[in-house]
C-alpha cells in the first residue's frame, strides 16, 4: 500500500512529461540559439556574454533531460526546432545584430515561463535574469558608462529586428493587396487576359506607390533629424551646463546612480563633437551616422518587396486560363501567406502552424469578400 503511493507520487503525470519536452525543447533552442550568436559576435565582450547565456541554457536543459530520462522516457527533443534553425541561419546570414532584437523580445515573452512551475523557481530567477541581460546587449536598457553608449547604440541600431519585420509586412501588402485585386476581377467574370493586365496593373502601381511613400518618409525623417541636429549644437554652444545636466539626468533614469551619472556626463562633455553625438542619440534618439537611413535604398527595398508578395496571385495567369487560373491563383495565394505566417512566427512567439493558419485565414476571407463584391458589381453591370 505504501510502496504503491511511493511510486504513484514519483511517477510524473503524462501532463508532467509533456511539460518537461516542452521546457527541455525551449533551453535546446536558446543554447543553440546563443552558441550562434557567440560564434558570429565579433564583440569580445559580447561573445563572452552569448557563450555564458548558452551555457546556462545547457545546464537548464541537461536538467529536464534528467529528469526524462528518471521518468524512463528516452524519446525527447535532441535538436533546435525549425524556427530556431531558421533564426540561426539569419544570424549567420545578416549577424547577430539583425537578429538580437527578436531574441529579445522573445526572452522577455518567456520570462515568466517557470513562473508556475514549483520544481523550477531557480531557473525561473535565471531565465528573468537572460530576458534582462539580452535587452541590455540589444540596447533597450542603455549601456551603463560614457564613451561605450554611443558605440552600443550603433551596435544596437545598426540593425534590427524591424527590418526582418518590415521586409515581411511589405511582402504580406503586395500579396494580400493583389490577391484581393485579382480574386475582385476575377469574380466580376473578367476574361483571364484581363484578369493578367489588372494584376500586373496593380503590381506595379502598388510598388511604386509603396517606393514613393518610403521615399517621401526616409526623406522627410533626414531633413527633420538634420533640424533637430542642428537646434542641439545650437543649444550646446550657448548652454553647455544646461546640457550636460539633461545629459546627467537621462542617465539617472537608465538606473544609473546619481554620482556616476554627473561623472559621465562631465566626460562626455569634454569633447564638442562626442557631446553633440551623444545628445543626438541619448536626448533625441536619433543615430547621425545613419539619419533614418538612405531614401533611394529605402524606396529600391520596399518596391521589390512589395512586387514580390504581388507576384503570387498574378503567375497563375500566365500559363492557365478561366477557372483553372483561378483556382491556381488562389492555391498560389494561400502558400505565400502561409510562408508569410511562418516567418512572422519568428517575432512574435507564436508557432509555426497557428502563424501561417491565421495568416491564411484572414488574406483569404478578405480574398474571398472582394470576389464576392467583383461577382455582385458584375451581375449589376451586365
Amino acid at each position: 500500500m505504501f510502496f504503491v503511493a511511493f511510486v504513484v507520487k514519483l511517477t510524473p503525470m503524462p501532463n508532467s512529461i509533456q511539460r518537461f519536452r516542452a521546457n527541455l525543447q525551449d533551453e535546446i533552442d536558446g543554447a543553440a540559439l546563443y552558441t550562434a550568436l557567440s560564434r558570429c559576435e565579433r564583440d569580445p565582450t559580447r561573445q563572452d556574454l552569448f557563450v555564458q547565456l548558452a551555457q546556462a541554457e545547457n545546464e537548464h536543459a541537461d536538467v529536464w533531460r534528467d529528469r526524462l530520462m528518471a521518468a524512463g522516457i528516452s524519446d525527447f527533443p535532441l535538436k533546435p526546432s525549425t524556427k530556431t534553425r531558421l533564426l540561426i541561419q539569419l544570424v549567420h546570414y545578416f549577424g547577430p545584430a539583425f537578429v538580437l532584437p527578436v531574441v529579445a523580445a522573445n526572452e522577455f515573452a518567456d520570462c515568466n515561463k517557470y513562473a508556475g512551475q514549483s520544481d523550477a523557481q531557480r531557473m525561473s530567477a535565471e531565465e528573468h535574469g537572460h530576458a534582462a541581460v539580452i535587452r541590455a546587449a540589444a540596447g533597450e536598457n542603455g549601456p551603463v558608462d560614457g564613451p561605450g553608449i554611443a558605440g552600443a547604440e550603433r551596435w544596437h541600431r545598426g540593425g534590427s529586428g524591424n527590418e526582418l519585420r518590415a521586409a515581411v509586412l511589405g511582402v504580406n501588402d503586395g500579396l494580400v493587396s493583389n490577391f484581393c485585386l485579382v480574386m475582385g476581377v476575377a469574380g466580376a467574370g473578367a476574361a483571364s487576359a484581363t484578369v493578367l493586365l489588372t494584376g500586373m496593373a496593380g503590381l506595379v502601381a502598388g510598388a511604386l506607390s509603396m517606393a514613393l511613400g518610403e521615399w517621401l518618409s526616409v526623406t522627410n525623417s533626414r531633413e527633420l533629424a538634420r533640424t533637430q541636429i542642428d537646434k542641439e549644437a545650437e543649444e550646446l554652444e550657448q548652454t553647455p551646463e544646461a546640457e550636460k545636466k539633461e545629459l546627467a539626468l537621462i542617465y539617472q533614469a537608465k538606473g544609473i546612480e546619481r554620482e556616476q551619472a554627473w561623472l559621465i556626463a562631465s566626460k562626455v562633455m569634454e569633447n564638442r563633437d562626442t557631446a553633440l553625438e551623444t545628445l543626438v542619440r541619448e536626448e533625441l534618439g536619433i543615430d547621425p551616422a545613419e539619419l533614418g537611413g538612405n531614401p533611394w535604398s529605402a524606396a529600391g527595398v520596399s518596391l521589390l518587396l512589395f512586387a514580390l508578395g504581388a507576384i503570387f496571385p498574378v503567375l497563375p495567369f500566365l500559363w492557365l486560363d478561366n477557372a483553372q487560373a483561378v483556382v491556381a491563383s488562389i492555391v498560389s495565394s494561400l502558400i505565400g501567406l502561409g510562408v508569410v505566417g511562418m516567418v512572422t512566427s519568428l517575432f512574435n512567439g507564436r508557432s509555426f502552424g497557428y502563424s501561417a493558419l491565421r495568416q491564411i485565414v484572414f488574406g483569404g476571407v478578405a480574398a474571398a469578400i472582394t470576389f464576392w463584391v467583383g461577382r455582385l458589381f458584375g451581375a449589376a453591370i451586365a
